[in-house]
């Protein structure tokens, strides 16, 4: 399915209630902890999790009611999907029992597993007619790596850090820090790879499917005749 053909009214409809969903999560927390002294909304915004899922909820909102065509916008869409991408696999591998600030399970469950696997499904099943280019790659880079220089600024002067495996304390030492990140960055590298090349996967898929029994069936007619 083509960006370029218009998406069918229900997946349109299906982003607009998940952007929905999404803003009621994301907006819980701060809003239940109005007046709470212990709480910071600026380390709450400084987490990878929530941002992602701020940039996915406009993408979703968006394309639900514009569904935008353009280039720029499915560059867009595509960065959005790679970020909650990462969210989802990190936090399965290295965040699923360590306290992020989601104490909520459902606000949890939306972040870090519902939303990423909705910004996927909707990357496979509607093509953005982008191709794979290490300038497309590059770009998408671009924002975990101001994060990951955000975060390690930030993080001396607010003693604070939003994951442990970006804390050089926790990490013991800076070496290890940066050779993990340094890890993270490849892995990111191979998921912007993925996200670039599965674009409509699943019509591609479909057609291909389609083509191949129509082949099939004209072959088989033909030896009838």
């Amino acid at each position: 399915m083509d960006a370029g053909a218009g998406t069918p009214w229900w997946i349109r409809g299906l982003r607009i209630a998940f952007a929905v969903l999404s803003v009621v999560a994301l907006v819980w927390i701060p809003v239940r902890n109005i007046g709470v002294s212990s709480f910071s909304l600026t380390n709450y915004l400084s987490y990878f999790t929530i941002q992602s899922n701020i940039v996915g909820m406009v993408v979703l909102l968006v394309g639900g009611l514009r569904d935008p065509v353009d280039r720029r916008w499915q560059v867009v869409r595509g960065a959005a999907t790679l970020y909650l991408l990462i969210t989802g696999i990190i936090y399965a591998v290295l965040l699923s029992n360590i306290d992020v600030m989601l104490t909520d399970k459902w606000i949890n469950v939306v972040h870090h597993r519902l939303i990423p696997i909705v910004m996927v499904a909707d990357w496979l099943l509607v093509g953005s007619g982008l191709t794979l280019t290490a300038r497309l790659i590059g770009g998408w880079l671009l924002y975990p790596l101001a994060y990951g220089v955000y975060t390690l600024l930030r993080g001396p002067h607010a003693h604070w850090y939003p994951y442990p495996f970006m804390d050089p304390h926790h990490q013991g030492g800076y070496p290890k820090l940066f050779l993990g990140l340094a890890v993270m960055a490849v892995v990111f590298a191979a998921l912007a790879v993925v996200v670039a090349a599965a674009t409509g996967l699943v019509p591609r898929l479909l057609g291909r499917s389609q083509k191949a029994f129509a082949r099939k069936l004209a072959e088989v007619r033909a030896r009838e005749s």
